[in-house]
């Protein structure tokens, strides 16, 4: 799973849930930059680390053995959680792993060197392992 091999702080606040702000489109990595194919993220949901190595090998397999894979996020945002059957109080809970928060518009992954019909059916079976509502786009 990815990780950051090291950070700066351990723990990181929740963040506020304002949906406005949650669901105000992405203005960074909107387009496809690197291949000819693109996952673009429409709903805004919060992509552990396991869900987006799910999807990747999802894409990698059914992209074939020519095609370049890109990911265009990175899970940077650890969360946390209390064990089970802990009262309230006494802090806050271990790290479990770390998310990417996604907003509307942002690119996830990208493919190139497959035809077309392949590269679109690899990148649909790669959104529904993802939390997020997606479509396939190309580039240009």
């Amino acid at each position: 799973m990815l990780s950051p091999k090291k950070a700066k702080f351990r723990k990181w606040q929740t963040g506020r849930r304002n949906p406005n702000r949650l669901l105000a489109p992405e203005t960074r990595g909107v387009t496809v930059a690197f291949g000819s194919f693109g996952l673009k993220a429409i709903t805004q949901a919060r992509i552990t680390s396991n869900q987006l190595e799910a999807a990747r090998r999802a894409l990698t397999r059914a992209a074939g053995k020519t095609a370049k894979v890109w990911t265009r996020v990175f899970p940077d945002r650890p969360f946390t959680q209390k064990a089970a059957e802990v009262g309230m109080g006494s802090g806050k809970g271990d790290v479990q792993g770390y998310v990417v928060e996604v907003r509307p518009g942002r690119v996830i992954f990208e493919v190139d060197g497959a035809p077309e019909q392949q590269a679109r059916e690899a990148l649909r079976k790669a959104g529904t392992k993802l939390p997020v509502k997606a479509k396939v786009v190309t580039r240009g």
